[in-house]
């Protein structure tokens, strides 16, 4: 049995066009913005015209289906929003291939006790520091944070969520209780370069690392560019420099070859050329597989922030917008996709992932897999992200195997 991947394409390529912009040829699909919800709805009408079930819950998950949800379900799926300028396939290929896998079940006639459904988790990017998604769906979730999470642009989640219609409180009522899954499987695009380099078809994961998101900010004094002496400021830019130059040591000295620490996002204020900046905002993300060495990594940053900000004269502080920590994949799941690999041929190796999945998060309270295909270069969260179609094949295949594998 094989999936039908001119159809996949098809629809992946249609998926696309919601939130794409034409200037830097990325697609924009933030947690909660008018692109992802329009993602959200041409979802349930495409499950729908192929003849399934499907709702949103309160959190803004779309769940799509083949059988009653009265007993035990395996669940596939991934996400549909995306980080500024993302790519077509990270999180989109994921839940289209779960429609795909439905659809070529249908064709072939086979009729199972199990219901099989897919889900399109919501903000699983991280918008406001978490992967609320799955976070609901596994009852990680409490009303303080959903009351106090922001994101990097001081937007509240609560207000977002009521811009589309939807009440943050509701998502607390979007857990699944671990009765009601068989398990889950996530197919994604491996976000990195091993794979490609090792001319590899499939990765079968193993474990997921952790991440911990810091909003910091630098606050020194906002001065004239022309008579402020340059050894008389406090330039809020000059402590993020001197951070950012840390990174390499704090890897070295308390990281590991899998440790990972971003500078991904900065502000400065007042954002005058001729005004030394009084203020620097920026985001931290810290990775690794271990969570003990996180807290080492996170430790060793909040140091070197401290004594930058005192040789700079400035004020240091962070907000914690999240910490997740790594999880490992189902042992017996990840058995189940290496025996489907091997019987359909494809090359593949066993690995971790350095990005975080919804997997993370259901396996909390479900057997969880997640398989990898390749991506060329490595590439992701850019608009030149790319896969071969037949590697999607070929992952697509896998992720339906499994699941038959799972019916029984």
């Amino acid at each position: 049995m094989q999936v039908n991947c001119e159809r996949l394409k098809a629809n992946l390529i249609e998926l696309s066009k919601i939130g794409y912009n034409e200037d830097d040829r990325g697609i924009y699909r933030p947690g909660y913005s008018d692109a992802d919800m329009e993602s959200r709805r041409w979802l349930q009408e495409k499950a729908k015209a192929a003849g399934y079930d499907t709702y949103m819950d309160g959190a803004g998950n779309v769940f799509f289906g083949r059988g009653e949800l009265d007993k035990p379900a395996v669940l596939m799926g991934s996400h549909i929003d995306s980080v500024p300028a993302g790519g077509i396939f990270d999180g989109s290929l994921g839940v289209l291939a779960a429609l795909e896998v439905m659809q070529t079940l249908d064709e072939n006639q086979v009729v199972t006790e199990t219901p099989v459904w897919g889900v399109a988790t919501a903000e699983e990017e991280g918008r406001f520091g978490g992967m609320l998604g799955a976070q609901a769906i596994s009852g990680k979730l409490n009303p303080d944070w959903l009351m106090s999470a922001h994101d990097a642009d001081g937007v509240y989640l609560k207000d977002a969520m009521a811009a589309q219609g939807l009440n943050a409180m509701d998502a607390l009522d979007a857990a699944w209780r671990p009765e009601q899954l068989k398990a889950y499987l996530e197919l994604h695009i491996e976000q990195g370069p091993v794979l490609f380099q090792e001319n590899l078809q499939i990765g079968v994961v193993e474990g997921i690392s952790g991440v911990f998101k810091w909003i910091v900010h630098l606050k020194g004094k906002a001065d004239h560019a022309g008579t402020a002496p340059m050894d008389m400021r406090s330039d809020a830019f000059m402590g993020l420099a001197d951070f950012a130059h840390e990174i390499e040591r704090i890897i070295a000295e308390n990281g590991t070859d899998k440790t990972r620490i971003t500078v991904g996002k900065v502000e400065l204020k007042p954002g005058n050329p001729h005004t030394v900046p009084g203020e620097a905002i920026f985001t931290i993300v810290g990775r690794d597989m271990d969570e003990d060495v996180m807290k080492e990594v996170a430790n060793a940053c909040r140091k070197a922030l401290s004594a930058i900000a005192r040789k700079h004269r400035l004020m240091f502080e962070y907000e914690q917008a999240s910490w997740l920590a790594p999880k490992p994949c189902s042992k017996k799941l990840t058995k189940v996709i290496e025996e489907q690999v091997k019987a359909l041929g494809y090359s593949y190796q066993r690995m971790p992932s350095g990005a975080g999945h919804d997997t993370q998060f259901l396996s909390e309270i479900t057997d969880a897999g997640l398989i990898f295909i390749p991506s060329v270069g490595g590439v992701s969260h850019a608009p030149d992200e790319w896969s071969h179609w037949h590697d999607i094949e070929a992952g697509t295949n896998v992720l339906l195997h499994s699941v038959m594998a799972n019916l029984t």
